[in-house]
């Protein structure tokens, strides 16, 4: 005698309810062999459905051996199973359970998608199914623009797209119409006749009357079961479809094309996901090209200056309050200094503010008392008439050179200010000069006058010593040292360290710490907000799973394995984060746009950031995306298809 096709040995199947253990199975024993019709009738709360998910391997018994071609069920993993059920079985479920994001073709398609088959011929093998069922003209229809009828014969087609060796229909006449009803069962009658296996569970004694064998269950045992005709011994063979390759890299393609196609069908959802990941990236962006250009636009004030400037001031360091107390830097300090051979300009300073006047024009300037050479060593380009010399410095002329804005501001006329004497407080002064400087006024008011410094200590403050010194050293000396010999020289001279000194070179370092400082500050409450985003993607994939609870039940029965839902689920976090990636970015750059005709600098992007984004994105789409991707491939089939 040939063995059974399927055989059960002593099933049992119970459920925990509170502290209570229901048994919905009860020893069950059966035998059923290839090519047979079964029809396994009984009330509701029999056990019918739960049997049929146990056969389907929907669920699992809690006692007892099933045996499949021979096959223990019981002993294989959670992705045996799954090829098991897509290689060898079809279900046709009373609720059709069809995929609502997808058309007919692409419904049929799922279990050869899952089975590996290539693109081309599992289309074709689902057309040609289509076809045969009287849908040829219905394939690009979704499920909510079919009949029922039409929607139970698309799942018929499924059934049949990897062969469909076993049959496997749940109330199948259930949700029809008499006439759908009868054209149903004439289509499984005509399968049975090609050599398929059908079983079919119902509680309609017509339907039943179609099968040659009927199993009666009651309370979960096996009361009757009938053969109505001779069991036919040699059925014709039902060859199922070869699998495929099934490459890893063809299960992320695949996988890939569905998590567009969902997300595309629930644009609203997806977008509202993204949208803590847009606002995330985008700041993440807009702080580091605030903060580089901001950094950029004060070190270009800082080399307008130069960068190899010494300035000795007295007192121990800004913020002293004895420091105007101190009044031996004099004039000869800086004379001593010229002297030294890494000193290219020296320039002692003396530096006030008074009122500024030109016939009815008044403002308050800054007054710069300096000498020669601090024209060279502050980086300013005379553009108009010319510079006082040292003769002018010793007579303490009183001669005046206006900066550019200063000259804008006195002459509103657009004339020369060359030649013209104004009121330097209560001094005139006639103006011999008009220079620019060549970078930006980095630490100076927006008005200045440029006068010898011993006419502003003599004519206007009337002191002795001199508030700085600059030094511009030689291009060819190095500037640590040069700071130290200068420190050691005024040592010399002054017997107490009264001074202390200051270089551009440190005033750029401190400046680049500290805005690179305030950078990762800002930065780190932007990557909170991207930290938000992804519990927010966490958040929505979670409802997700809950909302497609029943389409994973689909997938898993119709031979999805858990990675295969693992990885759809995964890449649709990881899309949507990288979209919103993408959107960042673009809604960054389109802020900026903006922000530049209002910002005194541009901001200024950097590629790391950007590509820091994109890899943020991945990272928190894989992070948060994994625990309802691994939430949704635990999901019981059974369970799952019976959740609205």
């Amino acid at each position: 005698m040939d063995a059974p096709l399927i055989s059960l040995r002593g099933i049992c199947r119970r459920f925990a309810a509170g502290d209570e253990t229901i048994t919905v199975l009860d020893d069950v024993t059966l035998d059923i062999h290839a090519g047979e019709m079964v029809a396994i009738i009984g009330s509701s709360g029999s056990g019918k459905s739960t049997l049929m998910n146990v056969l389907g391997c929907l669920d699992r018994p809690s006692e007892g051996v099933y045996l499949y071609d021979g096959q223990d069920v019981g002993a294989m993993t959670a992705d045996q199973r799954a090829k098991l059920r897509r290689a060898h079985f079809g279900f046709i479920f009373q609720r059709y359970q069809l995929l609502s994001d997808l058309d007919a073709l692409g419904n049929v398609e799922v279990p050869a998608i899952y089975n590996g088959t290539p693109g081309a011929q599992r289309r074709a093998r689902a057309r040609d199914l289509l076809g045969q069922l009287g849908l040829g003209d219905r394939m690009d229809h979704r499920p909510n623009a079919l009949s029922g009828g039409q929607q139970q014969r698309v799942s018929v087609a499924r059934a049949l797209v990897n062969g469909g060796e076993v049959i496997l229909a749940d109330e199948p006449t259930g949700a029809l119409d008499t006439k759908s009803g009868a054209d149903l069962m004439a289509l499984l009658a005509d399968l049975h006749r090609r050599g398929h296996t059908i079983i079919i569970v119902t509680h309609d004694p017509q339907v039943a009357a179609r099968a040659e064998r009927v199993i009666e269950i009651r309370d979960g045992r096996i009361v009757g079961d009938t053969r109505k005709v001779p069991r036919n011994t040699s059925p014709a063979q039902v060859v199922a479809a070869p699998p495929g390759q099934g490459s890893w890299a063809a299960r992320m393609a695949e996988a890939f094309v569905m998590a567009i196609r969902s997300l595309a069908a629930h644009r609203l959802r997806s977008f509202l996901t993204m949208l803590g990941i847009i606002i995330g990236i985008a700041s993440v962006v807009l702080v580091v090209a605030l903060g580089a250009g901001s950094q950029q636009q004060v070190l270009d004030n800082i080399a307008s200056i130069g960068t190899n400037t010494i300035s000795i001031r007295p007192g121990t360091g800004f913020g002293d309050r004895r420091a105007n107390a101190i009044d031996t830097l004099v004039p000869a300090d800086a004379a001593a200094l010229a002297l030294q051979p890494y000193a290219e300009s020296v320039s002692p300073a003396v530096n006030t503010s008074a009122p500024l006047a030109y016939r009815a024009v008044s403002a308050t300037a800054a007054v710069q008392g300096v000498a020669e050479g601090y024209f060279n060593l502050a980086a300013y380009e005379l553009t108009e008439g010319q510079l006082f010399g040292e003769p002018a410095v010793a007579r303490r002329d009183q001669v005046a050179v206006l900066d550019a804005d200063t000259a804008r501001t006195l002459f509103t006329n657009g004339e020369s200010p060359l030649g013209a004497v104004i009121q330097l407080g209560r001094v005139p002064v006639r103006v011999i000069g008009v220079v620019q400087n060549s970078g930006a006024s980095f630490g100076r008011q927006s008005l200045n006058v440029f006068v010898p410094y011993t006419t502003v200590a003599g004519r206007i403050t009337g002191q002795d010593n001199i508030n700085s010194i600059s030094v511009k050293v030689a291009e060819d000396f190095d500037t640590d040292e040069a700071e130290a010999l200068i420190s050691a020289l005024m040592l010399q001279r002054h017997g107490v360290k009264d001074f202390f000194l200051t270089n551009s070179d440190t005033i750029r370092s401190t400046i680049e710490s500290t805005a690179q400082l305030l950078t990762l500050l800002v930065s780190a409450i932007a990557v909170i907000s991207l930290i938000v985003g992804g519990i927010g993607v966490m958040n929505i994939m979670l409802v997700s799973v809950t909302e497609r609870t029943r389409e994973i039940g689909v997938r898993i029965a119709v031979g999805a394995r858990s990675g295969d839902i693992v990885m759809q689920f995964l890449i649709e976090s990881v899309l949507v984060c990288l979209m919103g990636g993408i959107l960042g970015v673009g809604l960054a750059y389109g802020i900026s746009l903006i922000a530049n005709g209002f910002l005194p600098f541009e901001l200024s992007f950097s590629l790391v950031a950007v590509l820091s984004a994109f890899a943020s994105s991945s990272i928190i789409g894989v992070a948060f995306g994994f625990l309802p991707a691994r939430s949704a491939a635990k999901l019981d089939p059974v369970v799952a298809l019976a959740r609205e």
